[in-house]
Order: C-alpha cells, then sequence, then structure tokens
C-alpha cells in the first residue's frame, strides 16, 4: 500500500474538501484526485467519498478507514521516534538526487539543520541529469530528487518547487561579456557546453523555433565542468543562477526572459519511511515558500 496515498487520504478527510486538502499537502488538485482514486482501485472499487453538491463527505467506509489510517499513521509516527532516538539502530539514509546548481544555501542549509535535529539521519547526494535521476528513482536507488524537467512516465510523481533564472557563461575576452543582458537568440548558434542535455535542446528549440543539436560541442555532467570548460575558450554555457560560481575566466550575463521549472520529484509507489517522507515535506514546503517571498 502506498504510503503517500495514505497521507493524502487523512488530509482529505479532515478537510472534506478537495482544494483545501490539495494546499495543504502542497500538490495539485488533479494530482489528489487521481491519488485517491487510485487508492479506491487499490481497495477493490470501495468508495471511500461521495459528492454532496459541490462539495464531498466520508462515505460510511470512509468514516471505519479514516480512523484505522489515522491510527496507522500516528503509530508508524511513533516508531519512527522511537527508531530516531535510539542510538542503538542503524541509521536511516535518506537518498537524494539534484541536478546541478540545486544544492545551493538553502538545500544544504537545511540538509545540514536536518542531520543535526536527527542524529540518525545520513544522506547520499547524486548529482547529475534529470534524464538520469529519473532512471534511478524508477530503479529504486533514490528516494527522491531535484529535476529540472518532467516525464509522462505515470509511476512517478512532479511538484512544482519554483523557477529559477538563467545566465550565460562566457570566456572574459568574448565580445558579449560586458553586455547587462543578453537575448537568448544572440548566442543559440554560439559552441555550446551543455551540463544537462534538456537545458541545452529546450533552450534551442525556444529560441529558434526548431529542434537543434549542431552548437553543442560538448556535454558534461555538472556545472562546474562546464565552467572550465568555458573559462579555456571552448565555448558559452547556460548556467542557473545558484550555480553561477566565482570562476577565474568566466562571466556571467543575465539570459533576457529565460527561466526554467524545478521539480520534486519521487516514485508514486514506493514506500518512504517518515523521516524521509518528513524531508521531502520540508524541502516542498521551503523552496516554494522561499521563492514566493523573493
Amino acid at each position: 500500500m502506498n504510503y503517500n496515498y495514505l497521507l493524502y487520504f487523512s488530509v482529505l478527510a479532515q478537510t472534506e474538501h478537495y482544494t483545501t486538502a490539495a494546499a495543504r499537502l502542497g500538490i495539485s488538485q488533479p494530482a489528489l484526485s487521481s491519488a485517491i482514486h487510485n487508492l479506491e482501485n487499490d481497495l477493490g472499487g470501495v468508495k471511500l467519498f461521495e459528492k454532496v453538491g459541490r462539495n464531498i463527505r466520508l462515505t460510511n467506509e470512509g468514516r471505519f478507514y479514516q480512523e484505522n489510517v489515522d491510527d496507522a499513521i500516528k503509530k508508524l509516527h511513533s516508531a519512527s521516534m522511537i527508531l530516531r532516538d535510539s542510538k542503538t539502530q542503524a541509521p536511516v539514509v535518506i537518498r537524494m538526487g539534484v541536478v546541478s546548481g540545486t544544492l545551493d544555501g538553502y538545500l544544504a542549509g537545511e540538509i545540514v539543520k536536518y542531520t543535526r535535529e536527527n542524529k540518525r539521519i545520513r544522506f547520499h547526494l547524486t548529482e547529475s541529469s534529470s534524464e538520469h535521476l529519473m532512471d534511478l528513482l524508477r530503479q529504486e536507488k533514490l528516494d527522491m530528487a531535484i529535476v529540472d524537467s518532467t516525464d509522462r512516465d505515470r509511476s512517478l510523481h512532479f511538484r512544482k518547487l519554483y523557477e529559477r533564472d538563467y545566465l550565460v557563461a562566457l570566456p572574459v575576452a568574448h565580445p558579449l561579456a560586458d553586455r547587462t543582458w543578453i537575448d537568448p537568440k544572440e548566442v543559440v548558434l554560439e559552441p555550446q557546453v551543455v551540463f544537462n542535455y534538456n537545458v541545452g535542446k529546450s533552450f534551442a528549440e525556444w529560441a529558434s523555433g526548431a529542434p537543434s543539436d549542431e552548437s553543442v560541442i560538448c556535454t558534461v555532467d555538472t556545472a562546474r565542468a562546464a565552467l572550465d570548460l568555458v573559462a579555456a575558450g571552448l565555448g558559452v554555457a547556460f548556467i542557473p543562477s545558484e550555480g553561477a560560481e566565482h570562476h577565474p575566466g568566466v562571466r556571467y550575463v543575465p539570459l533576457r526572459n529565460w527561466h526554467q521549472a524545478l521539480y520534486m520529484c519521487i516514485l508514486y509507489d514506493k514506500w518512504l519511511e517518515p523521516p524521509v517522507w518528513e524531508f521531502v515535506e520540508l524541502v516542498v514546503r521551503g523552496m516554494r515558500r522561499r521563492r514566493t517571498s523573493e
């Protein structure tokens, strides 16, 4: 049984309102509706809610299920707290994937804070492309991933975090290095170092109106590797603002009207231990709140 479905059901049962429950959970209303539908199917077609005008309410089966689900969630949380506080138990490892430029000050700070507050928590971080991270999720080698593209694979669940700005990384001697901003069309045909294939491809499509990979001269795994090659004069690179670290030989120029969405991605049917799920929710709420206040 999918723990996420049970958690979603519990919140919806408390509110009996899809919009309110979805907002509290930080997910879209269609995603919540889909989860409840899947849960009902898992239960053999039992209807947990019924419509009353424009609202919903628990069925008799739903009320029975709510009592048991809420009790189960409380027991799981209690067991998690006992294990978390036990020094004799093995640590809980959170396996997290991130695309380059994501492990900025905020996320790094939350990881530090979470490990200090939860002595048994350990992190295993993987930095790679969205495609590779999603493959690792499907193989259950990751618990969660922050990615910059989505997939139609229904086994994956995506929750939008925010849209990040992009800069053009140029060699200091480049003719455009002293500009205050650059129109994407001005550099779309420049030799390009790509650290995430989707960034390069979507950029070319957006700027020129047609798919084009001809300008991609080198593909690397991380933003730092791309900056090393830009500094050496191989080409230009499109870097998220979070990844624009100081680098000798590189100038950054804002890219006008170019943004890219980041998503929290998890596997729909994978059980996440309560401490892991808690960190997922912490990151989702924190990143959304952080960008809203900026």
